[in-house]
Formats: C-alpha cells, structure tokens, sequence
C-alpha cells in the first residue's frame, strides 16, 4: 500500500513516534486525525443499499448488548443479515401509506359474500332449507369422486357449493347440477348446468323475438333505401345456403341453460344458446380458452361469435358425448299413443324408475353395456333432432311456387334425413379411436372391493368422467374442453381459388401492332385519304363545267 496519506483513515498510526508496541505516548495530533479520518470512511453510505458501516455495526452492537444472545460471535453473521433485512422500507411517493394487500386477502374478500346470509336468514328458514331443494350435494358428490383421486380441494369445493347456493336464491331454478370446470390461459371456467320451471323462459324467447324483428325493419329500410337509388348494381344470382334455425329453449341442444364464472364469489354469467352453426364451426377448429367470455375466436373456418358461444358449443358436445347413466335408472314414460306421436328424432324425454335395482360394482366395470347415454347426440346439421332446411311453411309456399319448381334435384338428394342413436344408447355401442377404446372403467380400489366405487372415464373427451355406487351417481369434468384426436390438428385448409372468366373474342384484349403493321396501317390510310381528295376535286371540276354550259 504505501505510506498512507493525509486524507486516508490509516494515516497517523504508523507515524514515526507512535507505535502500539512502544511506551511512549504517541502524538495527540496524529492520533486525533487518525481517528477523524477513520470515522469518515465508516460513515460512507453504500452506492446499493444507501446504508454506511458505521451506523450497521452501531446498531449491531446495541441489538447484541439489549438481547445478550448466548455465543454472540457465531451469529453475528445472521444479526448483521437481520439488521440489513430490517433496513429495507417500501418507497413512499404518496402522501398516504400504500397498505400491501396480499393475495389471500383479496381471495378472502372475494369469498366473504359467500358465507353472509342475505335479509337475516334465521332459524325459521331452517326447515324450509331441509326440504327439497334444488341444490346439489356438491361435497357429498366430491368425496364419491375423490375416491378414485379426481376432484378439487374440499376448501373450492366447499366455494363451489355456496356459489350454487347464491346462483339458486337468485335464478327461479328447478334443477340445478356442478357441470365441471374448464380450464383457460388466464382464467378458468366454473360451469353450472340449469333448468328452470316452465314458463320462465318465455319472457327471453319474446326479447329475441322482438329483436329478430327489429332486425328485419332495419332490413326493410335498407332495402326501400336501395330501391330509391338511381343506380341500381346487377343482382347477383347466388343463393346462400338456408340457415338452419337453433332448437328452442328447453329441447335438445338448448335443453339445459349453462351459468359460469370465474372463480367462486364473483357474479354467475348466463351462456347465450347454442346453433348449429356454431356447433358445426367447433368441430373443424380446436382453440385454447382465455377466461374471458368477451374475447374473440380467431380461426379459420371463422367462428360465428365470441368466446362465449364457443364455450357453449363445446359444452354441448361434451354433454352430448360423456353424460352417462347406470342401465335401468332412467326409463321412457308409458303414455297411450306414444308410438303414433313419436317424432323423427326419437324420444327425447325419460323419468326415474322407481324399480330400479342397481348392479354391483364389478358388473358395472366390466361391461359397458351397464351403462348409457342420457343426453341426446348432436347429429352432423348441429341439432339433436334432424330439420329439413328446404322445408317451408305454408304462406313461403304459395308465395314462392314458381322458385320451388326451379331448385336443382341435387340439393334435395344431398339432404338425406340425419338419424342418430336413439336415447339411452348402451356405451358399449360406443366408437371407439382407433385401438382406444370409447371408455376405461376400473374400481376405486382393489385392496377393499366391498366398498369400492365404480368410475368410468372418457378417452374421447378427456377430463370426463362418470361414478356409480348403488343408487347413487353423477358426471363431471375438468379439463381443457379439447376431444382427443390421435394426430396432430390440422386446420382446414381454404377454398379453391376460383377459375377465370371464360376467355373469348368478345373479351379477349387485341394485341399490340407491330412497327411494320403501324406503318403500313399508315401508308394505307394517306393513299385513302389521297384517293378521297382526287375523288372531291374531280367531281368539283364536273359541276363547274356544267354550270358554263
């Protein structure tokens, strides 16, 4: 290092005249600006953490004399990191404190109106709540499922179940079941399947009435608009497909209405209902959800809607694949006639049989056969019940006489009535994928077979699964809303471009003359011009001759 300099905290103590091994007294004046310049570099603050030496081992040694830890030298280490830990302070650049609020915090507020009962609920309404009720058991049905490692936390749960309970106080609500959950990117999708009494749903199918109507007014005044036009553009002479209408509330694909919400505590959202359409755009692309219902769906072939309707196609198919039944459970109602009125699509409708004598665990996991399909399938058109789109009504049929006779043969014969295996189709009768089959099914447990539950899982939709034990059963599912596809998706590819208009002389564009072609063109035409002057001049001269004579 050197002899040390004057500005150095070193400086002084290895002047001549002073040394901790001599007797003498050393110099007052070195000593003191030893000292000074020591002091000085201790109470450098840090350029990274702002806090200097001096005061860290000031604050050390008062927390070591306070406390008086027992073998303070073999964890002074800890006591500087402790005080350096103590040091740091959240920036202030408010006049208030900014109070951290902590996740779980913010979940807890969440959930507080969860466990509030709204207008004083007392005792009194204890008895009604024993009686029947549109609530499920959703713990009951979770600790069935948890036997075979399949569920959530009891404490979401526990959530979901007062979500339902919410979601009934408020929607006039007959049935009420826990569909599932499906998973997003940034949030998920809890999903409560739900039926209401009859009747409710009138006041929704007259606010789409009136704005079908509404819609066709303003189409109405378009078209009076155009008419008024000078200019009219030729009329294109294609005829778009007939749009095949959505199935009414409460039948088929609509049978169920569908409320989801993000996270247990925050508001239920209804689902608008599903049409073919967009049924039959889900099955042609495959798209992770966002959480968000507003969100658009991007993909080709387009999707007619946003997240929220894609959600409800892909519920749909779910339902229509995985929702299944122990055999005898559920039976067709015995009315008279009901051969006669049974409609194209099949009976659509089943009751509860009170007989019903439910099969031991192992029968039921070994043949498919013990179980069945309780919701309608989705035919290819995107219904339930098949609907003939070239069929009109009465008033279009007189009106319209001369265009029926003209529709092509070839549309009528590509329509073929779409028929779908009936109601309470057995799972056996099941495609299956490739060499997968439609369903795996297996006991709870084989250590303790007399109370084992049976569970069948899906391989085709996967993340569904069905659990049966006696009398009791239910169907559920978390996954990411995606059939498994043995392959890689693969996007529709786009149309054809379309073929050229046909070529011909009438539309054919000449070709450019040559120099020897524009040259002779122009010889040609002075000789003309030449040949047409002499011809004017000669007939001049004759007039003039006759006017002498």
């Amino acid at each position: 290092h050197g002899p040390y300099q004057p500005h150095e905290p070193g400086y002084g103590l290895y002047q001549p005249g002073y040394s901790p091994y001599d007797d003498q007294i050393p110099d007052p004046k070195s000593q003191t600006l030893a000292i000074q310049n020591a002091k000085a570099y201790l109470l450098k603050s840090s350029t990274t953490s702002g806090l200097n030496l001096y005061d860290h081992l000031a604050n050390m040694l008062t927390k070591i004399l306070d406390e008086q830890p027992t073998n303070a030298v073999d964890i002074i280490e800890n006591i500087s990191k402790d005080m350096k830990w103590a040091q740091f302070q959240k920036k202030m650049d408010t006049l208030r404190d900014e109070h951290e609020i902590l996740p779980t915090f913010e979940a807890a507020e969440k959930r507080k109106a969860l466990f509030l009962k709204p207008n004083g609920e007392g005792e009194e309404e204890l008895e009604e709540e024993i009686g029947e009720t549109p609530l499920p058991n959703v713990m009951e049905t979770a600790f069935y499922f948890e036997q075979a490692g399949i569920g959530l936390s009891k404490d979401e749960s526990y959530h979901i179940f007062l979500a339902l309970k919410k979601l009934i106080s408020v929607q006039p609500v007959q049935t009420c079941r826990f569909w599932g959950k499906i998973l997003g990117l940034e949030m998920n999708y809890i999903i409560a399947e739900v039926q209401y009494h009859e009747g409710e749903e009138e006041d929704e199918t007259e606010e789409e009435e009136i704005i079908e109507e509404r819609g066709k007014e303003v189409d109405e005044v378009e078209d009076e608009e155009e008419k008024e036009k000078e200019y009219e553009p030729p009329v294109s002479t294609y005829k778009p497909p007939p749009v095949i209408p959505k199935e009414e509330n409460g039948t088929g694909a609509n049978k169920y209405v569908y409320f989801v919400c993000n996270e247990p505590g925050k508001p239920w959202v209804k689902l608008p209902p599903v049409t073919p359409a967009q049924i039959v755009c889900a099955r042609k692309i495959k798209k992770f959800f966002t959480g968000r219902l507003d969100a658009p769906v991007v993909s080709f072939p387009p999707f007619p809607g946003n997240e929220a309707n894609y959600l409800r196609a892909q519920i749909a198919r779910i339902s229509a694949g995985t929702q299944i039944s122990p055999i005898g459970f559920y039976q067709f109602a015995e009315e008279e006639g009901d051969e006669e009125e049974e409609t194209e699509g099949g009976r659509d409708t089943y009751e509860e049989n009170p007989d019903f004598q439910p099969l031991s665990v192992a029968e039921m996991v070994d043949s498919l056969s013990a179980w069945v399909h309780n919701v309608q399938s989705i035919l290819k058109q995107g219904r339930c019940v098949w609907l003939n789109p070239l069929q009109k009504s009465e008033e279009e049929e007189e009106n319209e006489e001369d265009e029926k006779e003209e529709e092509p043969d070839d549309l009528q014969q590509e329509l073929q009535q779409e028929i779908g295996p009936p109601l309470l189709t057995p799972l056996s009768e099941d495609e299956g994928i490739q060499n997968i089959p439609a369903w795996s099914a297996q006991p709870s447990t084989n250590l303790i077979p007399q109370y084992a539950v049976a569970v069948l899982q899906s391989n085709r939709w996967p993340g569904a699964y069905a659990f049966a034990s006696g009398k009791k059963f239910d169907n559920i599912y978390f996954g990411w809303g995606h059939k498994y596809s043995p392959e890689n998706h693969t996007p529709t590819l786009p149309p054809p471009a379309q073929g050229e208009y046909p070529s011909g002389p009438e539309v054919t564009e000449t070709r450019d003359p040559t120099v020897a072609e524009e040259l002779a063109f122009k010889a040609a035409r002075e000789e003309a011009l030449a040949a047409a002057e002499e011809e004017e001049e000669e007939e001049g001269t004759e007039e003039d001759e006759e006017d002498d004579d």
